[in-house]
């Protein structure tokens, strides 16, 4: 027995370091790095974007998904249903087959919405709405908040001056709510709810958004006193209506199977992509685009209501700005930096016998920059108390501390080539909703914030320059 135990102590020496250094169990392994660089490449500038974690997050943050794409959301909201008329069927078709034989059009689309998607989206569902109604701005707009057409209707959802100003959309010299994004979000959704209550069908409402509701009670009077179906299909409409409706249809099949015609979706994130902030002061476009983190065009993409270098409004009303999330905690500090110089424009009254060429030169200007600056028609002349914008001090180095002319009068690739009929609603009273508070600069819809400093970020709801848009067959 004694003889036994050395054996016994020999052995179990021999056999532990090697029992100790036995791998995990493969299903408790970790990842190899082949694996981990198949399954998860990693994108080098991900480290520069965030050099730190953030000391909030709780240590498994990492473990948690990261948001879906807002692709699948709108997917799960679809609720129009197909049209059911044999003609309607076959437009609809034909608009597919237009959108899948332009691959680039589609995605350049399709990309310029990513800064509103996430928006709209969540504001279609909250009242209830079927959600390819937040793909109508592709079809009104392709998604340029600059486009305008012929008969001035401009921006993403297509007003004009007068539906503008039935739904509260205030417009001047500095601002043009008929562009701004949020306020004619809400607006367009008011609008279009009327319209579906009043027509008890989403088809005939988007037919009344297009043509009027006019048009639409009195094609639906027609047919009933003549015993006819009223719905979409047997009513008399214009071309431009008739297919309206079809161009939904088709942009709906595109983004419920995109991979069938040959087509790729961008990828959205599920989450909100901009801020708003409120302040009473006032801000350079160009400085208010450097503190978002954006270039002045694609700052004026995601706030194209300002219509002047400087953002300023009356004294009475807060200014709202839209800013990336990711942007607006450093925003709103850089406001409030009584070091930081915001403003290098001021408003000057021109005197008797002024003329702009002479007041240009004074600040190391010309006179057809000036007058591009301030929205003045190149063979127009201003009469004597007319009040224009200047740069702040009187230098010729006006190229680095006043912003370029950012808005021309007439933006790149903003018209429509063939400009439908647009929205005549009659008179009555339009539902207000707050899902973004503030709404940027629209009455009526929701009510404005403001801060003991002067800003505040209220809430949120991405960025590529505008592409051309040719509308649909």
């Amino acid at each position: 027995m004694l003889t036994r135990i050395p054996v016994l102590l020999a052995l179990l020496f021999w056999i532990g370091p090697g029992w100790a250094q036995d791998p995990l169990p493969s299903s408790l392994s970790s990842p190899t790095p082949a694996l981990v660089s198949e399954d998860e490449p990693q994108d080098p500038g991900l480290d520069d974007l965030d050099p730190s974690p953030d000391p909030e997050l709780p240590t498994q943050a990492s473990d948690q998904a990261p948001p879906g794409e807002v692709w699948d959301r709108i997917r799960s909201g679809f609720a129009l249903p197909d049209l059911t008329d044999e003609q309607d069927s076959r437009l609809v078709a034909k608009q597919i087959a237009w959108l899948a034989a332009r691959p680039d059009y589609v995605e350049r689309t399709l990309n310029r919405s990513r800064m509103y998607l996430f928006f709209i989206v969540s504001e279609v569902q909250r009242r209830g709405m079927p959600t390819e109604i937040a793909l109508l701005p592709l079809v009104e707009s392709a998604y340029n908040p600059h486009a305008l057409s012929r008969s001035q209707a401009s921006g993403i959802w297509q007003f004009i001056p007068s539906t503008a100003r039935l739904f509260g959309l205030h417009k001047d010299w500095w601002y043009d709510g008929q562009k701004d994004v949020v306020a004619t979000t809400y607006s367009a959704l008011d609008y279009l709810q009327r319209l579906y209550d009043e027509f008890h069908s989403w088809d005939l409402a988007l037919a009344g958004y297009n043509c009027g509701e006019g048009k639409i009670r009195r094609e639906i009077a027609y047919n009933r006193a003549r015993q006819l179906p009223v719905d979409f299909g047997h009513l008399n409409l214009s071309d431009e209506t008739r297919n309206y409706v079809p161009r939904l249809l088709a942009a709906k099949a595109i983004v419920l199977s995109p991979e069938h015609y040959g087509l790729i979706l961008p990828p959205i994130p599920d989450e909100p992509y901009f801020s708003s902030i409120t302040t009473h002061k006032k801000i350079d476009t160009k400085v208010a685009a450097q503190l978002a983190g954006l270039s002045v065009d694609d700052f004026l993409m995601l706030n194209p209501g300002f219509n002047r270098p400087l953002i300023q409004l009356s004294a009475n009303r807060t200014t709202t700005i839209l800013v990336p999330v990711s942007a607006a905690s450093s925003f709103i500090a850089h406001l409030d930096d009584p070091d930081l110089t915001l403003v290098s424009w001021q408003t000057r009254q021109l005197q008797r016998g002024e003329a702009i060429d002479r007041v240009a030169h004074e600040y190391g200007m010309s006179g057809e920059e000036l007058k591009r600056i301030n929205g003045i028609a190149p063979n127009r002349r201003i009469a004597s108390g007319g009040v224009i914008l200047v740069p702040l001090s009187k230098t010729a180095e006006t190229g680095s501390s006043a912003p370029p002319a950012d808005l021309p009068a007439s933006p790149p690739e903003a018209e429509l080539s063939a400009p439908p009929p647009k929205h005549h609603p009659t008179h009555g009273k339009t539902g207000k909703s707050a899902h973004l508070s503030p709404t940027p600069h629209g009455r009526g819809h929701s009510k404005q914030g403001t801060h003991a400093k002067g800003t505040k970020r209220t809430s949120s709801a991405r960025t590529r320059k505008p592409s051309s848009h040719a509308p649909a067959p």
